[in-house]
């Protein structure tokens, strides 16, 4: 048999050098990550200018890191209009920079950065004004608390609206570990903490574990710590409260221990608010619900934040609150979705935009998934409508990145198209559908590529399940014509983790470097458990993990090579975590069918993850079981488990498989992957096993990504290919 390189070589024009080509030409196009209006300039003839501070990032494949810069604009407008947009200067790369934020008028910049002086990280908070840097305050120096959270769980950055003081999270301050005996001899007296297990809040949150809130006073450059918080809460996205006179946050509780809380929106939390006066403590909301997001409206009379269950699903519909702050009284402004009303199907935002108030204190604005697509609501607080403002437009994904002095700043893409910059003056209410929205920075649909959404119907099942016929989508990236004659394009399927997750109609380089490479991508299996279309669809799964998900994705399949001109003889099977479970899972089940298999991350064996997985809630919620903290597994528990698992149907496999795992993974063990590699090794299947030592759950970093797309291209284009021996 031909080895991979010379088969890659006669499967793909240009051989292995095309694909990493073609890596690179995609990976150029960037992505904007914050966007803040700055306060009214001058302007001739009556128009309105303001100035548009960007921050983007790229992957740098040369320097081996992520590319931060910086774009500047000034934003010309007339009545309810942009009508020009002038860029200033050139983009300019951004060094060493953790946090940002404008204060509220725009007249200062608090910037968090750092660097090593003498081997030792500097964390250090800057606040610059138009006449240079007005404080610079060495936080590590200061030694009052330990590294500053700057994750997307926890962090903020908030201004007083007196713009004296700036609100953080950071990690509590741990005395020195000293063992017992030292060059001074022993230490009597004191205890041995050098070994001390410290809990922490899981994947991609290890080194976070007691969170505590600190205040820094920009006139005199002094640091608090903030005490009197109860023991059994970690605070986080903190923001000030009306006249300054506290500080309202989130506070999730961490006894008897932490459960992860990456894309977990099912953990227990409450808001509470910290009166700076009497240094007290007030719960403001319920004691046993899921809160996150606290957002005060422009003129701090009502506090908007999301509402979900504890347990259950690890991602689900959410509740849209507020808080009147005089009364303390909350209520439901936005109910849970169940099923679709309207074409309204709930609310699924991770976290809202910092600013998603409307100057008139009525409008929020939110994106968040419906269905395939990621929408740009708008909701009006006093009657509760919601309506979509992007729905019907070329674009599949819409991200809201801030209103500000009632102009709306957003990142727009599609699956053959990356993000562009868009920005719209907000019409009266009621209008939001008039908004005429101008480009910042355009970008073109990449030739050769198009895309759609396929929508499958399920059939009933013998069970009568209520949710049993409810629709579910894929997307499907195709390539336009076939460039090397062949009859029908080889196929890739890709299901989406999670497995309360969406993939929403957004740009991917890696997949549409896969389009480009000549294959097609059922890119979106959003099978029924799905995010977008409602939480009877989110339970639907409950109770059917390991059937439900996978028959969908077989399903998607079957009416993909229906309807489009794809190769039966030639597909793949690419997931990650939960939807490489669901692969793994087809291979077995299907393996005539499949003829490869990549997978990162993946689910391999349910019972054997049980002890070793940051949310060992989900095990017993996927069967539908309750759970506690104190829960024991029983011999119907794990035989349950095992039952779902891919593994049981490792003796069917034939499908040549490619595993990639990051060391360092927290939710999904990398012994998962090594057990099937052991297995399928055992029965001649051609396996490869990745092994990145530095990776997590993700395998993120500019390096690691690279590499696993290289070796899955690789290895999907040498087990795909029609030529024989």
């Amino acid at each position: 048999m031909a080895c991979n390189s010379e088969r890659a070589r006669e499967a793909l024009p240009g051989g292995l050098g095309r694909i990493g080509a073609l890596y690179q030409e995609l990976s150029r196009f960037p992505s904007v990550t914050y966007a803040g209006v700055g306060a009214e300039v001058a302007a001739r003839c009556g128009a309105k200018c303001l100035p548009l501070y960007t921050e983007w990032y790229q992957p740098d494949l040369e320097r081996h890191q992520q590319l931060l810069f910086s774009r500047q604009y000034i934003l010309h407008i007339d009545g309810r209009a942009v009508v020009s947009v002038t860029p200033v200067g050139v983009p300019a790369e951004i060094h060493n920079q953790l946090l940002t934020r404008m204060s509220p008028t725009g007249k200062y910049k608090a910037i968090l950065t750092c660097y090593l002086e003498m081997g030792q990280k500097q964390e250090v908070l800057e606040v610059w004004s138009n006449s240079g840097r007005v404080r610079n305050v060495n936080l590590t120096a200061l030694d009052k608390h330990g590294k500053v959270y700057t994750d997307e769980q926890f962090r903020c950055f908030a201004w007083s609206s007196s713009e004296t003081q700036i609100v953080y999270v950071a990690e509590r301050r741990r005395s020195p570990k000293q063992p017992f005996f030292t060059q001074e001899g022993f230490t009597e007296g004191e205890e041995d903490e050098q070994f001390v297990y410290y809990d922490n809040w899981g994947e991609a949150l290890g080194d976070k574990s007691a969170p505590v809130l600190c205040v820094l006073n920009v006139e005199t450059s002094e640091v608090s710590v903030l005490g009197d918080i109860p023991e059994h809460i970690s605070p986080g996205q903190a923001l000030w409260s009306p006249g300054d006179k506290g500080i309202i946050f989130v506070g999730w509780w961490h006894e008897p221990f932490r459960l992860g809380l990456h894309a977990c929106s099912n953990r227990r939390s409450a808001l509470f608010h910290f009166d700076l006066s009497e240094n007290s403590c007030e719960l403001l909301t319920s004691d046993y619900q899921a809160i996150s997001s606290p957002r005060l409206s422009p003129d701090q009379t009502h506090l908007l934040y999301l509402e979900g269950s504890v347990f259950g699903s690890h991602r689900q519909c959410l509740k849209l609150q507020l808080l009147n702050w005089q009364t303390k009284f909350s209520y439901t402004v936005v109910d849970i979705v169940r099923t679709t009303t309207a074409g309204f199907y709930g609310i699924y935002s991770g976290a809202l935009s910092m600013h998603c108030w409307a100057s008139d204190n009525q409008r929020i604005f939110l994106s968040t998934p419906q269905r395939s697509r990621k929408e740009l609501l708008v909701v009006d607080i006093k009657s509760g409508s919601v309506k979509s403002i992007t729905s019907g437009t070329s674009e599949g994904s819409w991200t809201l990145l801030g209103v500000q002095q009632d102009l709306l700043v957003v990142s727009c893409s599609s699956p053959n198209c990356p993000p562009s910059l868009k920005v719209g003056v907000l019409p009266p209410a009621g209008s939001e559908l008039e908004l005429q929205w101008i480009s910042v920075e355009e970008s073109s649909v990449l030739p050769g590529m198009e895309w759609k959404i396929l929508t499958v119907h399920p059939a009933l099942s013998e069970e009568g399940s209520p949710y049993t016929a409810q629709s579910f989508e894929a997307l499907l990236l195709i390539p336009q014509e076939n460039k090397q004659g062949e009859k029908a394009f080889p196929l890739i399927v890709s299901p989406h983790g999670g497995p309360h997750s969406v993939f929403d109609a957004c740009w991917r380089p890696t997949v549409a470097c896969l389009c480009q490479l000549g294959f097609a991508v059922l890119m979106a299996v959003n099978y029924r458990g799905s995010l977008g279309f409602g939480q009877d669809s989110i339970d639907s799964l409950i109770s059917h993990v390991g059937v439900q998900d996978v028959e969908d994705t077989q399903l998607a399949v079957e009416a993909a090579l229906q309807m489009e001109s794809l190769d039966p003889n030639r597909i793949a099977l690419l997931g990650g975590s939960h939807g490489g479970f669901i692969c793994c899972h087809l291979i077995g089940q299907y393996p005539e069918m499949y003829k490869a298999c990549v997978v990162r991350s993946a689910v391999i064996n349910m019972a054997t993850l049980l002890g070793t997985s940051d949310i060992p809630d989900w095990r017993y919620a996927s069967l539908g079981l309750p759970y506690s903290y104190e829960r024991i597994p029983t011999e119907e528990d794990l035989a349950a488990m095992l039952l779902c698992s891919p593994i049981i149907h490792a003796a069917k496999v034939q499908a040549p498989l490619l595993l990639c795992v990051g060391a360092k993974d927290r939710r999904v063990s990398p012994y998962q992957a090594l057990e099937y590699y052991r297995v399928l090794k055992a029965r001649g299947i051609p396996v490869r096993l990745m092994w990145y030592p530095e990776g997590n759950h993700a395998i993120s970093g500019v390096v690691a990504e690279a590499d696993v797309f290289m070796n899955c291209a690789q290895w999907i284009i040498h087990h795909l290919s029609t030529k024989v021996d």
